[in-house]
């Protein structure tokens, strides 16, 4: 397991506020588990990112960093008297200090929301289905 730095924790904990801040906690987990499983790929379009950090602002991965996503500025300025980000900061926590086994998503490294299908998961059966975020372990 590797070391997670304060900035990987922040910028962690920000991609999950942006992408699943009105989910149950069981879901903003699962998201972090998205991310940790991106930074432990050792092959495929993830295996050069090396920190939480690298994996969330990769272009055009998680989309509440993308420039015209209207959540980018509020996930930038949200505070941390937030509950809701200290809520998301929690679910890093307990993603990147758990076991593989405790894993929710099966290792997915890939999610979308529920009622929307993006072309790359066509064909794809999802590894989980966690609130209102569809996960899949089988995308490269």
């Amino acid at each position: 397991m590797q070391v997670i730095t304060n900035a990987d924790l922040e910028i962690a904990a920000r991609t999950v506020w942006g992408e699943a801040r009105g989910e149950p906690q069981a879901a903003r987990v699962a998201v972090a588990w998205v991310i940790r499983n991106r930074v432990e790929a050792e092959l495929g379009q993830f295996k050069n990112d090396i920190s939480a950090a690298d994996v969330c602002l990769r272009p055009w991965q998680f989309s509440c960093w993308n420039e015209n996503d209207p959540n980018r500025v509020r996930l930038q300025e949200v505070k941390w008297t937030d509950s809701g980000l200290l809520g998301c900061l929690a679910a890093v926590a307990t993603a990147f200090s758990a076991t593989k086994d405790a894993d929710p998503t099966q290792g997915a490294k890939h999610y979308h929301a529920a009622g929307i299908n993006p072309r790359w998961a066509a064909g794809k059966i999802p590894s989980a289905r966690i609130g209102r975020h569809v996960f899949y372990n089988s995308v490269e």
